[in-house]
């Protein structure tokens, strides 16, 4: 499969500005006036980002709705067979040995060849992963039982019977030949699959998760389980790539009956327990400048981020049009305009500002005009208001909580000091020194002191050391020899991965263009539905209510789960080796991810942030300890009460951070953004009042801006202020100006056909261990030459007099030719 075999997602109703196109007439005050009314009322959201969700959250979210009358399915089973062994005893009566007898029998049962046996023993062992609920009294025993059971089952091998199992029913051609032919496939179609999955992300999410009153062999089963689903233990593979397997195999088409939120599920928590999460990452990249002996971190990121607080966004066009009527209707009086300081770092008003002078950059003609402007002229950062009276004195002690200064510690390269010293050389004394930066004679005082602070601040990363060792590598093989390679997880899932990248990629890309809720329903486009859907289709309002809700709640979790999946591989294969990051980077972007984010946040991003597409009394382990309520619409739309939900924003960020990633230090990439007009949709972004989100929108923003114009900057200085603020600075960049990108050519082909080669060349030095290069040792031994074995064909010894005499007779050789100087 070719990355162009993927449908190229456009980015639909835009207008020449880039903005969305709203339908005419009445609609378009009515949709204004809502999208003022939510960026007005806004509140701050109280969201802590972090690997996952709380454990009841991530647990809840395995189950779709529809599977709900399999909770009492699995009961009956196990105690139909618990019966059996422990007459008239609960299985949390049993003593630890009974129950490890008793799973010893179940484990003895699932080598029966009879299906519905099997299914049957399969079931008791996901009711005992999901807690023995039927002899629990709250939601807290269930976990507790879950957590128990779950250590209990993995100690007696049961995973890996599941994994043999899971084998077999993914090879299963009859099955996937059945489904491929049924024009309707539902929850039915994917029952032993479901269940064996189940078992296996409860096994790997319990086990994965730290608490407080772990034992000891609990420690001990969690570290070997690790280490054995991120070796190639499992059929001589990390067991991911089992899971990438089903991905490819269900985006092909081979096998639409697939469950592939819980695949998916699966796969991200895999790989967030064998490679590690955010601050694992954060810990090994300590850990890996020790090693190259590069100075520590600045600071921690993931600190600096949870410390930040969210900035007011900017105004949108409807507030400005109603400021602008009010104007007209004569209640303008004589008040000067004041700029808004909502956006000051920590709502401190600047000491060197005047607070009734209007702002120098402001012309009051431009915000009557309304006209201006290439994208969203109408956001001007000046609002009408009276005068603020003076803040009130407050105690010295409510200042002293605020961190003072900018967030984060400013940034050099090496290459920005060579091109400053370069620049002063040629103004100052009319020649350069190439990539000297210590020589500072004949530059004048001032230059001086700049380069002293640069260096200060110079920051040189991990991966710049491996592109620069791997230079050398490649230059000299023969003298620095093999490199050691240090068998990682990271590492392992790599080579596993690398012969069919392209195609998990795609697969994955195309999952999260179906599950994206700006996509339109095709009819040739992926089913990702078919282990949502019922057998029978609702046929009251209030089933189809639940089920709408289910299919939203569904591709929600996809995004998210496809989302923390390729953030996480992203991470850490650039923490790995650049190069792997590098190459995932550039199948990712000839993949169309850029543009398929894009059309993701191309939507009103503030309802899908607020979505509230759950049901709290269906949700696990709620609906099994609890009487069910008899379910009416209010109900249903009641929905939770935070006012955003996790997983939206959780996904919201990760594709923001995707695309960071993506982008960053790549010109042609960043001009793609331009190019796909980004700037209006990331802006609408910005109406999300959260720090974290915030800081990547500003941050994809920042690296485009000195493209998009003199007018979109002066139309935007608010969100220019923002960036300030808020994002790194980089000493002498000048992100704000825009004065070189005349001579920055935009040829996106040479740049990613260079980068491939380095990959190229890094992946066949490391990896291609058949190759037969220009340094493969030459035996110059005569006897050696001479007393090898040559295997020659059969028929060889009929017709070898009438070879020497062709080829070796017959050619008139020249021996005095061998004697002269070529």
């Amino acid at each position: 499969m070719q990355a162009e075999d993927m449908e190229v997602p456009i980015i639909n109703n835009l207008n020449d500005n880039g903005d969305r196109q709203r339908p005419k007439g009445k609609d378009v005050f009515k949709d204004q006036q809502k999208e003022s009314e939510s960026s007005m009322e806004s509140p701050n959201l109280e969201f802590e980002y972090g690997d996952t969700d709380t454990l009841t959250a991530e647990l809840s979210e395995l189950y779709s709705y529809t599977e709900e009358p399999e909770f009492a399915l699995n009961r009956d089973y196990f105690e139909e067979d618990f019966r059996s062994h422990a007459r008239g005893r609960r299985w949390i009566e049993l003593t630890v040995e009974e129950q490890r007898a008793y799973v010893m029998r179940l484990l003895d049962a699932l080598e029966v060849t009879d299906r519905d046996k099997r299914l049957k023993v399969a079931r008791a062992i996901l009711y005992l992963a999901q807690g023995v609920f039927d002899e629990c009294d709250t939601e807290v025993d269930v976990l507790h039982w879950s957590r128990h059971n779950v250590f209990l089952l993995y100690d007696m091998g049961i995973f890996t019977a599941l994994l043999e199992l899971l084998s077999m029913e993914i090879d299963n051609s009859q099955a996937c030949s059945s489904a491929v032919r049924k024009p309707a496939i539902s929850l039915a179609d994917s029952t032993e699959l479901r269940v064996l999955l189940s078992i296996m992300y409860l096994m790997v999410e319990t086990v994965r998760v730290r608490t407080e009153d772990d034992r000891p062999e609990w420690i001990a089963a969690r570290e070997t389980f690790k280490n054995e689903l991120g070796s190639p233990l499992y059929n001589g593979e990390p067991f991911a790539l089992l899971l990438f397997t089903m991905v490819t195999k269900f985006c092909s088409m081979n096998a639409p009956h697939f469950p592939m939120k819980k695949v998916l599920l699966l796969l991200w928590k895999t790989i967030l327990f064998t490679l590690g999460g955010f601050e694992e990452l954060q810990e090994m990249k300590v850990r890996g400048r020790e090693r190259f002996n590069l100075p520590p971190l600045p600071e921690d990121s993931i600190k600096v981020v949870r410390a930040m607080r969210a900035a007011s966004p900017p105004a949108s066009a409807m507030e400005l049009i109603e400021q602008q009527q009010q104007q007209k209707r004569g209640r303008r009086s004589r008040r000067p305009l004041v700029k808004q300081d909502s956006l000051d770092t920590y709502n401190e008003r600047d000491p060197f500002k005047n607070d009734d002078a209007r702002d120098e950059e402001e012309d009051p003609e431009d915000t009557d005009s309304g006209i201006e402007g290439e994208v969203d002229p109408l956001d001007r950062d000046v609002i009408i208001q009276p005068p603020p009276p003076p803040p009130p004195l407050r105690p010295p002690t409510e200042r002293v909580n605020f961190p003072k200064g900018l967030p984060w510690a400013p940034k050099v390269r090496e290459k920005d000091i060579e091109h400053f010293l370069e620049t002063s050389r040629n103004k100052f004394i009319g020649f350069t020194l190439g990539n000297d930066t210590e020589t500072l004679v004949g530059l004048p005082r001032p230059i001086h002191e700049s380069v002293k602070t640069l260096k200060q601040h110079k920051y040189v990363s991990i991966a710049e050391v491996q592109i620069k060792k791997e230079e050398e590598l490649q230059q000299c093989p023969m003298t620095l020899g093999e490199e050691e390679v240090e068998e990682t997880p990271a590492e392992m899932l790599y080579l596993g991965m690398l012969p069919n990248l392209s195609q998990y990629v795609i697969a994955l890309l195309k999952l999260l263009l179906a599950a994206a809720p700006t996509s339109k329903a095709k009819t040739d486009s992926i089913n990702i539905l078919a282990d949502v859907l019922p057998e029978e289709m609702p046929i009251t309002v209030l089933q189809s209510m639940k089920l709408g809700i289910d299919v939203n709640r569904h591709k929600e979790i996809i995004v998210k789960a496809i989302s923390a999946l390729l953030l996480l591989l992203l991470k850490h294969f650039k923490l790995n080796h650049i190069y792997q990051f590098e190459i995932v980077s550039q199948h990712l972007v000839f993949a169309n991810c850029i543009p398929l984010i894009l059309k993701f946040f191309n939507q009103n991003i503030m309802s899908y942030i607020s979505a509230k597409n759950s049901i709290c009394v269906l949700d696990f382990p709620h609906c099994v300890v609890h009487e069910m309520p008899e379910l009416t619409a209010e109900s249903l739309e009641a929905g939770d009460s935070n006012q955003f939900c996790w997983r939206n924003l959780f996904s919201c960020i990760n594709l923001l951070r995707i695309l960071n990633k993506l982008t960053k230090w790549k010109h042609s990439r960043t001009m793609m953004l331009v190019v796909f007009k980004s700037a209006p949709i990331l802006k609408r972004a910005l109406k999300v009042k959260q720090a974290m989100m915030q800081l990547y929108v500003l941050k994809l923003l920042k690296i485009q801006t000195k493209y998009l114009g003199r007018q979109w900057r002066k139309s935007n200085m608010k969100t220019m202020s923002a960036i300030y603020q808020k994002v790194r600075h980089r000493l002498n960049d000048d992100w704000a100006y825009g004065n070189d990108i005349d001579a920055r050519p935009w040829d996106f082909q040479a740049e990613e056909c260079a980068l491939r080669e380095s990959i190229e060349k890094f992946n066949s030095r490391r990896y291609d261990k058949n190759k037969n290069g220009d340094f493969t040792p030459v035996d110059n031994c005569l006897q050696s030459v001479l007393g090898q074995r040559v295997d020659l064909p059969e028929d060889f010894h009929y017709s070898y007099e009438m070879w020497l005499e062709r080829e070796v007779f017959s050619q008139p050789i020249q021996w005095e030719g061998l004697l002269q100087n070529p």
